[in-house]
């Protein structure tokens, strides 16, 4: 049906196909806008927005000609990124930022650098573990590192200010002087809290000495066992003194005890010089043998040209160089003994240089050793080695060697003995060094206790061969005597370490019986009907009126048996394996044992002060000598062994470079000779 269409009305697609006039005006008019030129807008240019990104604290923007940015520079490190706003962005500046090494703000937000710390343990001093950890750059810790450092190895203290070395930024040698006061002044207060709270009794050796600057000092040095039974020394002083005289000595010791409130001072050990005159008085009977050997062994150190000539000789007879040539020291016995085993080994060397180099017998003259001499100086060096070795078992630093000083003195006894039975120039020199002996353990009454005491605390020996040495030495009619004698000082000694244990269960019986009186009637009842044992009461009784009395510690102790000699002894471990048995003798032990037998610490320390104040350091005040010396004891191991033997190895080393470098020159063999003890 077709479509009608009413008055007004218009078709469904009229608005497509004929748009009316309205709408035709209005789409021309906006086509005529649009249309219009890009100058018909306004000329106001958009406000520039600052850049908000956290980056532009840490770097510094490169622009190129028209003011764009285009790379930064970092402020730290002066690394330069691109960094175009429509090509980079920002990005690598925010990763750089977070991970530059020299960024103080980023520590805490980037990632770690893992470090492997050694930890050294107390029982070796080698390093056997580590710890890994986060490495951390602090100023403080690299400053206070150089500041031991310095202390340790013992460097000048211009040694920062040199070329090399002002590469680093370091400070200088008087910030490091002041430094090293600091870390002495902390050092000090944690070794004194610790003696504090160890509350041990210590053992104190003493020494003094004079420098390369003519000033006397005096070392203090304590020895202790601390409760996990570990052996340790620590320099507590090493003061200024105007004399070596006793009572100037005794007053700087007593200062330094009060300073340090050390109160529970077990026994002082001092330097007797003259003690070492027994070796000097034997070796007097050999001094001409030994004078020849001496010589010769000068003659040919002397020269790099025949020291070469000599080692060439000695291969050349096939002779193993085990040693090197080495000179003594007149004041030190020991170093005469290894001079004297050094020249042994070489003795047909030295025959054939005789017969081979006519000028060796010209040079020398009568100073040539003949048969005899080296017959008498290889006699003198088998007895010599038993002192040697005696030597350094009671020099020992880092084990206890009271207890087996006794020993000693009864084995010293009898060579000494055998020396004067053997006849000859052997008795001569016997008899001599027995008189000396005598002067200083031939009264037995001028015997120190402590010697006795610790023997007995060995449980190898205890009682079972004292009684027999001390009536081998003095006499049945002294050795008995005293033998009581100590036996009877020995349970006053532990009756006064029973004191504080007694008193303190005394207070808790009388305590626990003063709370427990208003219960009698209640404790009474409860007891009705049970068994009282009268018969054990009356036995008991008895007991306590005839003068019985129950076993201590010592008793106990005395009773068992001996332990056998073990290669792997050690007596500070088996005292603490059986602390709990003995709970008081331990503590007896623990200060007995700690009483050093010779000086050789004290000596040690003068070693070391020797080379701080060596002639190119000399002007040093004694308050810095006294921090360097006793910080660098407290910072080393406390295992550290104490060098007591020359170090003929290195020596022997340093004169082969010598040699070989073939070198004319001559040198001063007392610039070669042995290094002082440590």
């Amino acid at each position: 049906m077709d479509n009608i269409s009413t008055p007004g009305s218009q078709p469904p697609n009229s608005s497509i196909v004929e748009p009316t006039v309205v709408e035709a005006q209005t789409v021309e008019a906006n086509n005529q806008q649009n249309e219009q030129p890009p100058a018909a807008v306004s000329g106001k240019k958009r406000k520039e927005v600052d850049s908000r990104s956290r980056v532009w604290d840490h770097f510094v923007r490169i622009k190129d000609s028209n003011n764009i940015t285009i790379q930064a520079r970092c402020v730290y490190c002066a690394k330069v990124y691109k960094c175009e706003s429509k090509k980079h962005g920002t990005s690598s500046l925010i990763a750089h930022m977070l991970s530059c090494l020299k960024n103080p703000h980023s520590k805490d937000t980037r990632q770690s650098l893992l470090t492997f710390q050694a930890v050294n343990t107390s029982e070796s001093s080698e390093t056997t573990v580590g710890e890994i950890g986060a490495w951390v750059f602090n100023q403080d810790l690299i400053r206070r590192a150089l500041v031991k450092m310095i202390i340790i190895d013992e460097l000048p203290f211009r040694f920062v200010e040199g070329l090399g070395f002002r590469m680093f930024i370091v400070p200088s040698r008087w910030i490091i002087s002041r430094d090293i006061l600091v870390v002495y002044e902390e050092e000090r207060l944690k070794l004194k809290a610790f003696l504090r709270e160890t509350s041990h009794r210590v053992s104190i050796t003493t020494d003094s000495w004079t420098s390369i600057q003519r000033i006397n000092y005096m070392v203090v040095i304590a020895h202790f066992i601390d409760s996990e039974w570990k052996l340790h020394k620590k320099i507590i002083a090493f003061v200024l003194i105007t004399s070596h005289k006793g009572e100037y000595l005794a007053k700087a010791l007593e200062t330094c005890l009060l300073e340090w409130g050390l109160r529970n001072v077990f026994s002082i050990t001092v330097d007797n010089a003259s003690s070492n005159a027994l070796l000097w008085d034997g070796l007097k009977e050999c001094d001409s043998s030994v004078k020849k050997v001496r010589e010769v062994v000068r003659y040919v150190r002397n020269s790099p040209v025949r020291l070469k000539k000599f080692r060439d000789l000695a291969d050349l007879l096939g002779i193993e160089q085990r040693s090197s040539l080495c000179l003594d020291v007149p004041t030190r016995w020991n170093s005469t003994y290894l001079m004297l085993q050094s020249a042994l080994t070489y003795q047909k060397v030295f025959e054939s240089c005789e017969e081979s180099n006519s000028s060796f017998k010209s040079d020398l003259g009568d100073f040539v050793p003949n048969f005899m001499d080296w017959e008498s100086v290889s006699s003198l060096v088998e007895l010599l080695k038993c002192f040697y070795d005696m030597t350094i078992r009671i020099s020992g630093s880092l084990y206890v060697t009271t207890n087996t000083f006794f020993s000693e003195i009864s084995d010293l006894y009898c060579i000494l003995n055998g020396m004067v039975e053997a006849g000859g120039a052997v008795s001569l020199m016997g008899r001599n060094m027995k008189a000396k002996f005598e002067k200083y353990w031939g009264d037995i009454d001028k015997m120190n206790l402590m010697i006795f005491f610790a023997n007995i605390l060995d449980h190898r020996d205890k009682l079972e061969y004292m009684p027999t040495q001390i009536n081998h030495m003095y006499g049945e009619e002294k050795g008995k005597p005293y033998y009581d004698k100590v036996l009877a000082g020995l349970n006053e000694l532990f009756d006064d370490y029973s004191v504080p244990a007694t008193s303190s269960v005394s207070t808790s019986s009388v305590s626990a019986a003063v709370g427990s009186a208003s219960s009698v009637s209640s404790v009474s009842s409860v007891s009705v009907g049970r068994p009282q044992h009268l018969l054990k009461s009356q036995i008991k009784k008895q007991r306590l009126e005839s003068g019985s009395k129950k076993k201590t510690e010592l008793d106990i102790y005395l009773s068992e048996a001996i332990v056998e000699e073990e290669n792997s002894f050690d007596i500070l471990r088996w005292w603490k394996i059986n602390a709990e048995r003995f709970p008081i003798l331990s503590k007896l032990a623990r200060g007995v044992l700690a009483i050093p037998i010779s000086t050789v610490a004290s000596e040690s320390a003068f070693s070391t002060s020797g080379r701080v104040l060596d002639p190119f350091r000399s002007s040093l005040t004694p308050k810095i000598v006294k921090a360097l010396v006793c910080t660098q004891d407290w910072l080393r191991l406390p295992n550290t062994p104490l060098c007591i033997e020359e170090n003929l190895e290195e020596l022997e080393r340093f004169e082969k470079e010598l040699v070989d470098g073939g070198s004319g020159r001559n040198f001063d063999p007392t610039l070669a000779t042995i290094p002082e003890e440590e």
